[in-house]
């Protein structure tokens, strides 16, 4: 397959449109970046936090509990449900895609692509930033972890290892590159057995009008 990224961007412009989370809301980080993406608009990370907070005590339930995890079907209802509040052009659904399908997504740049990997104890899938041959995702614990998925890059290595799926990730604030998967890893944890909340589940944004 050809290399292919959002909008055709080269990687350190995408990479800048990463920022360093805080706490269990990495959903609401990948959300901020696809929303500057899609809109030109800066609704911060720490803002969506607060608001998602302040909803849930108001019975709208965008994510399971104030400063927990948010599902890809309450990720993608905020998304509309900001849509309609601040106007914004966009509306979300979600999907199971298949990974080729996934590549052919990547470059519309009317649309946005939030994946969600999930791991048990002691299987986390190898995550690597822009051209270390470190595996930084240490999280060994049972967890998830959404991102943006930003670039198919075959020619793309850490080190000895194939890692051509790129993705705008909270693990850093900017920098010049993309966090990395093999295909490996990225099939095996995307595509984790987990009725309506895995198996391929992919929050996909698209703009509505230019």
């Amino acid at each position: 397959m050809p290399k292919t990224s959002h909008r055709s961007l080269p990687e350190e412009s995408l990479a800048s449109y990463q920022s360093l989370q805080t706490g269990n809301n990495c959903g609401l980080y990948a959300l901020s970046a696809a929303i500057r993406l899609l809109c030109n608009l800066d609704l911060s990370p720490a803002w969506l936090i607060e608001e998602t907070n302040r909803l849930w005590w108001r019975g709208r339930f965008f994510r399971i509990f104030p400063d927990w995890a948010i599902t890809p079907h309450q990720l993608a209802h905020l998304t509309n449900y900001l849509a309609a509040q601040k106007k914004l052009p966009i509306k979300a659904s979600v999907w199971h895609l298949s990974r080729q399908i996934l590549r052919n997504l990547l470059a519309d740049p009317n649309l946005a692509c939030l994946i969600t990997l999930y791991w048990c104890k002691g299987k986390s899938p190898a995550i690597y930033h822009w051209n270390s041959p470190i595996n930084i995702n240490t999280h060994n614990e049972m967890s998830a972890h959404t991102m943006l998925a930003a670039a198919y890059d075959p020619s793309h290595y850490n080190t000895q290892i194939s890692t051509p799926w790129g993705f705008i990730n909270s693990w850093i604030e900017q920098s010049q590159g993309l966090f990395w998967m093999s295909e490996k890893d990225f099939e095996h944890s995307w595509g984790f057995s987990l009725p309506v909340l895995a198996n391929h589940a992919t929050v996909l944004i698209s703009r509505t009008e230019d």
